[in-house]
C-alpha cells in the first residue's frame, strides 16, 4: 500500500499542471462548451487512478516476467529459438498496443477508411515483431550500437525518397505509438534481462538501453514498405468529431467502457498466456512468485482500463475543441505557445516515462537522477508540439524538414556522447509518445489544422507524434554531452 500510495502522489503532481491549464484556457481563450470541462476532469481523475495503479502492477508484474525472459534469451545457444520468440513477443504485443490501435483508428477514420484499421496494425505489428527480434540479437552478438541505429535509419530515409508525405507522417507516429503502456515495460525489462547477464559490467549497462528504440524502427519501416504497394496521393483527410454528450457527465465514459475493457483484455491475453507457457516450459519460479506476478498481471489490467477510459473520453473531444478554438484565432502565435506549454506537462502523464525514468535511475545506480531525465523530455517534447503547430500555421514547412535536420543531429550526436545516452535517448524517444500523445495532443493537433483554413489534416496533423519522437533524441544526447563534460571537470579537480 506504500508503494501504491507513492505512485499516486506521483502521477497527481504530474496531472495537476495540464488540468490547471486546462481550466485557465477555458475561462480565457477557449471556453468548452456544454458539460466538456466536467468531462475532461472526471477523465483526469480516472487517469491519476489508473496510471496509479497501472505503475504498481507493472512493477510486480510486468516487469519480473520481462526479466525472466531476459535471462532465458541470454542463456539460450539457438539463434533461431532467440530469432521466433522475439519476433512472436514483439508481434503480439503490438498488434494489441493500445496507443496503436488509436492510432490505426484515427488514420483509418481522417483516411475514410481508404486504409483499413487492420492493414496498418498488420504492417506495424510485423515490423516491430522482426526490429524486436534484431535488437535482442544485437545485444547477444554485441554489435555496437550507434552503428546499428546508423544502419537502420539510413535504410528508413532510402525509402522514405518513395514515399508519401502523408504516410511519411503516419510511419512515424507509429514508430511512437508502439511504445506504449504495455510493450515499453517488458521491451525494457527484456533489455535489462539479457543484458544483465554479460559478465562485462559496463557493457551491461549500456546494453540495457536501446531495443525499445530498435523495435520502434520496425513501424516506420513497415509502414513505408506498405506504402510502396498502397498510394495514398489521391486521399483527402477530413476530421469526424466525436459527439459530446450533453446529457450526463458519465455518458462518454460508460460508452468507451466495455470495448476499452475487452481491447485491454485482447491487449494482455498473449503476455499472460505466453508467462503460464513459459513458467510450465523454462521459468518454474516457485508458487509465491509465479501468483505474484499474476497479480501483477491483474493490476495492469485494472489500471490500463481506467486509465485508457479517463484519456479517450475525458481528453480527445477536449483536445479537439481547445486546438480548434486556440487557431481559429488571428494571432496564430497563441496556437504554438499553447502547444510548447502543454507539450511540456503531457509527457509527464505518460505511464512508459515513469517506467524507463525508474529504470534508468535503478541500472545507473543513481548516477543519471530520473527528475534529470523528466525535465530534458519536458523541454524537448514542448519543442515538439510547439514546433509541429508552427507547420500546421505555416504553410510550406514539411514534417521531412523537421525530421531530416532532427535525425541528421541526432545520429551525428551519437558519435560523441557517452554510449549509454544513445541507449537512453532512442529509448526516451518511444516512451514520450504514449497515450496520452496518441489522444489529447494528436486530436489538439487535428482540431488546431481543422480551423485553419489551408491547412490538410492528413498532412499537417499526423507527424506531431513522429515530432515527440524524435526530439527527446536530440535532448537526452545533449543531456549526455552535459553529463562528459562535467565528469571531465571532475576527473581533473581529482587529479589536481
Amino acid at each position: 500500500m506504500n508503494v501504491l500510495r507513492d505512485k499516486f502522489k506521483e502521477v497527481i503532481s504530474a496531472v495537476l499542471p495540464v488540468v490547471v491549464i486546462v481550466i485557465i484556457l477555458n475561462f480565457t481563450l477557449a471556453p468548452l462548451p456544454g458539460l466538456l470541462l466536467i468531462q475532461f476532469i472526471i477523465g483526469a481523475a480516472a487517469i491519476v487512478l489508473g496510471l496509479s495503479i497501472l505503475l504498481f502492477g507493472i512493477e510486480i508484474g510486468v516487469l519480473p516476467f520481462g526479466n525472466q525472459m531476459g535471462a532465458l534469451f541470454l542463456k539460450s545457444n539457438s539463434t533461431k529459438y532467440v530469432v521466433i520468440v522475439g519476433f512472436l513477443l514483439g508481434f503480439f504485443v503490438n498488434v494489441a498496443e493500445p496507443d496503436l490501435q488509436v492510432l490505426a483508428q484515427q488514420v483509418s477514420s481522417v483516411m475514410g477508411g481508404y486504409i483499413p484499421m487492420h492493414v496498418i496494425l498488420l504492417a506495424v505489428s510485423l515490423g516491430t515483431g522482426i526490429m524486436l527480434s534484431f535488437g535482442i540479437l544485437r545485444i547477444v552478438k554485441n554489435m555496437p550500437l550507434h552503428i546499428t541505429f546508423l544502419v537502420i535509419y539510413g535504410f528508413i530515409f532510402v525509402l522514405a525518397i518513395f514515399a508519401s508525405s502523408d504516410m511519411l507522417a503516419i510511419g512515424f507516429d507509429a514508430s511512437g505509438a508502439t511504445t506504449g503502456a504495455l510493450t515499453v515495460p517488458l521491451v525494457l525489462a527484456l533489455s535489462v534481462g539479457v543484458a544483465s547477464m554479460k559478465r562485462d559490467s559496463k557493457s551491461s549497462e549500456e546494453d540495457s538501453f536501446g531495443l525499445v528504440g530498435i523495435m520502434s524502427t520496425g513501424a516506420i519501416l513497415g509502414v513505408l514498405i506498405l506504402n510502396l504497394f498502397v498510394k495514398t496521393d489521391s486521399v483527402q483527410g477530413t476530421l469526424t468529431m466525436h459527439s459530446v454528450d450533453t446529457e450526463s457527465p458519465f455518458g462518454p465514459f460508460i460508452a468507451e467502457l466495455p470495448s476499452i475493457a475487452w481491447e485491454s483484455f485482447v491487449a494482455l491475453l498473449p503476455l499472460v498466456l505466453l508467462f503460464i507457457i513459459f513458467q510450465k516450459m523454462k521459468f518454474r519460479l516457485n508458487r509465491h512468485m509465479f501468483i505474484k506476478i499474476l497479480i501483477g498481471f491483474t493490476y495492469t489490467y485494472i489500471g490500463l482500463v481506467i486509465f485508457l477510459v479517463g484519456a479517450n473520453a475525458g481528453f480527445m473531444n477536449v483536445g479537439n475543441e481547445i486546438g480548434q478554438q486556440l487557431a481559429a484565432h488571428d494571432n496564430k502565435a497563441i496556437i504554438v505557445i499553447a502547444g510548447f506549454i502543454l507539450g511540456m506537462f503531457v509527457i509527464l502523464t505518460e505511464p512508459a516515462v515513469y517506467v524507463l525514468t525508474e529504470q534508468i535511475e535503478d541500472v545507473t545506480s543513481g548516477y543519471i537522477k530520473r527528475k534529470t531525465v523528466l525535465f530534458t523530455l519536458s523541454i524537448g517534447v514542448a519543442f515538439a508540439v510547439g514546433l509541429s503547430m508552427l507547420r500546421i500555421v505555416i504553410p510550406g514547412i514539411q514534417l521531412w524538414h523537421y525530421l531530416g535536420i532532427g535525425f541528421l543531429v541526432s545520429l551525428t550526436l551519437m558519435f560523441f556522447v557517452p554510449k549509454l545516452f544513445i541507449g537512453i535517448a532512442f529509448d526516451s524517444g518511444g516512451v514520450a509518445s504514449g497515450p496520452m500523445t496518441a489522444t489529447f495532443v494528436l486530436a489538439f493537433a487535428q482540431g488546431a489544422s481543422n480551423a485553419i483554413e489551408h491547412s490538410n489534416i492528413l498532412t499537417d496533423s499526423f507527424g506531431v507524434i513522429s515530432m515527440v519522437a524524435m526530439t527527446p533524441l536530440i535532448a537526452l544526447q545533449v543531456l549526455g554531452l552535459i553529463y562528459k563534460i562535467q565528469s571531465k571537470k571532475d576527473d581533473k579537480r581529482e587529479e589536481a
